[in-house]
């Protein structure tokens, strides 16, 4: 029978939360399983949230997801959670970027279970984001929706319209096309908007406007420097600036490894040398401001072709880069076992030694994937 609101102590004096749509109601689940104690969790709110906990045996996504949004409100809402009140856009910054992160490690690691975890925390940043907007009349939840669902179907003419598409390049140019000429009505909605405010429009100079038109307009600079390099390059090549084969990227790290090297010749005696152990930046020669700065330069050319083979190679050079950093991890801490079988860390042990025990980790490595294979 449905649940008696009265039975378990629940008083529906005050309004439910405003994110509460009609016809969810308390009532509407037939039967609740004995694991779950109904009492005690209505007791540790007060009466009028007392939908969302009552929720968690909701039927559909909808409502599921109504259910979130209802308790993101309770906890910023005043009586709610102090932590979260005090919140802002840019404190939780840094947590969505760990988040993100988070979802991306359960996918290399392929741990599925872990992956519906961090993906519920990487959707409650954007619940927090919604509900702060909210709260000073910016936007809702709701217009996220909107403009999501608005979005996917203008970009996918080929399947909600009468548009062809019959391969995923087709799908990319056709999208390319389509964000050009969304950003073209965006702008002019903004000069009508600052015409009906009574306002001149702002004098745009030659610079911004160009930037405007440009096919690499929309990548934004906040990304990941490696994420950010290869989205450039993929669009510059989809105007056709691109080297005809793999072997002509080659040939590019071989011309900026050289411009590298040159700026060398002009580095500090004796030269580039290890940090000393132990302390970090200690046994690093000074090195003059200007030719610090070209050697950032020309590093940074050479990431820049790196990022391009993978692109040509259609690998995401943020994924590659992870998983080797993870591999260097793995076969580091192998070495650190080994030397603290003898009671030693790899400060105390001479290089000579620790390359043998790292070419050791490599060789257990490949025995490894040899028998898995």
């Amino acid at each position: 029978m449905p649940i008696d609101c009265s039975a378990v102590g629940v008083k529906n004096t005050a309004p439910a939360p405003t994110r509460c749509r009609e016809g969810v109601s308390p009532a509407h689940t037939e039967s609740v399983p004995s694991i779950f104690t109904l009492e005690l969790a209505l007791a540790a709110l007060p009466p009028a949230f007392a939908l969302i906990y009552i929720g968690c045996l909701m039927p559909s996504t909808g409502e599921r997801f109504e259910r979130a949004v209802a308790i993101m409100e309770r906890l910023r809402a005043p009586g709610g959670c102090p932590w979260d009140r005090e919140q802002t856009f840019d404190s939780i910054k840094p947590y969505t970027l760990e988040e993100t992160y988070e979802v991306l490690e359960a996918i290399d690691n392929r741990d599925w279970p872990e992956l519906a975890g961090e993906l519920g925390d990487l959707l409650l940043q954007v619940l927090f984001y919604a509900e702060m907007a909210n709260e000073q009349a910016s936007f809702s939840i709701d217009d996220v929706l909107d403009r999501l669902s608005t979005k996917l179907i203008n970009r996918h003419p080929h399947v909600f319209g009468d548009a062809k598409a019959e391969t995923s390049a087709d799908v990319k140019r056709n999208w390319e096309a389509i964000k050009v000429e969304e950003r073209k009505l965006e702008e002019e909605k903004k000069r009508q908007s600052a015409a009906g405010k009574g306002n001149s429009a702002p004098a745009i100079n030659e610079k911004s406007e160009a930037e405007k038109r440009s096919i690499l307009a929309g990548v934004s600079s906040a990304m990941p420097s490696l994420l950010e390099a290869y989205k450039l390059s993929s669009r510059a090549a989809q105007s056709g600036f691109d080297w005809p084969n793999i072997e002509g990227l080659f040939d590019k790290l071989t011309e900026e490894t050289n411009e590298l090297r040159e700026q060398l010749q002009q580095f500090p005696a004796p030269g580039p040398r290890p940090q000393g152990r132990g302390i970090a930046g200690s046994g690093r020669t000074p090195v003059p401001e200007n030719l610090q700065a070209r050697l950032e330069d020309e590093v940074g050319d050479l990431f820049f072709v790196l990022v391009n083979i993978a692109r040509y190679l259609s690998l995401d050079p943020e994924s590659a880069l992870r998983k080797t950093n993870r591999k260097f991890k793995r076969r580091f801490q192998w070495m650190e076992s080994r030397l603290h079988e003898s009671g030693r860390t790899p400060d105390q042990a001479p290089m000579e030694e620790l390359e043998s025990l790292w070419q050791q980790a490599k060789a257990q490595e490949r025995e490894r994937a040899e028998k898995s294979a």
